[in-house]
């Protein structure tokens, strides 16, 4: 049971730490899961005060990371359109372009996205998407550095219980 509820564990905190980089996988809270998962392992002991306290982090940075990019966009003048073309520009970036979509896919979703709501301001839907794109990086590198410190400490947790499990 242990081996089955490590690997799941470790599944989810790998997805986590995708989920950092696609905006349909919740990274923080998917990683926590991967926690949360680990800590019904029967060998392993995790206090539900330090669970708690982990939710409390990954529910900030996923309520964080969908605020950013808003406040990003804002900061920089744009507004609901180029926040919507972000978002859609990274799903379709990644369709057609792969990692590079990554990087394309919000800037020029969040440019079109603006482009849409005010044809005639092309200056400020670049700036726009310039802020949008910052948005969306700090989110990214927010869930980033929450998805590694949950595997860092899934690690951990496996190398303190290591003579109970193996």
């Amino acid at each position: 049971m242990d081996l089955l509820l490590i690997s799941l564990a470790g599944f989810f905190i790998l997805l986590g730490i995708a989920g950092s980089f696609l905006p349909i996988i919740p990274g923080s809270l998917t990683a926590w899961v991967g926690l949360f998962i680990l800590s019904f392992a029967p060998s392993i002991s995790l206090e539900k005060r330090y669970l708690f306290f982990y939710f409390c982090v990954a529910l900030t940075v996923f309520i964080l990371d969908n605020i950013i990019p808003v406040l990003g966009a804002k900061k920089f003048g744009g507004g609901r359109g180029s926040t919507i073309g972000s978002t859609l520009g990274l799903v379709i970036g990644i369709l057609f372009l792969g990692p590079f979509g990554i990087l394309l896919g919000p800037f020029f979703g969040a440019f079109l996205g603006e482009l849409v709501v005010n044809f005639d301001n092309k200056k400020g839907a670049f700036r726009a998407a310039i802020g949008a794109l910052i948005g969306f990086f700090t989110g990214v590198f927010l869930k980033l550095i929450i998805g590694l410190a949950f595997a860092f400490l899934y690690f951990q947790i496996l190398w303190k219980y290591r003579d109970q499990l193996f």
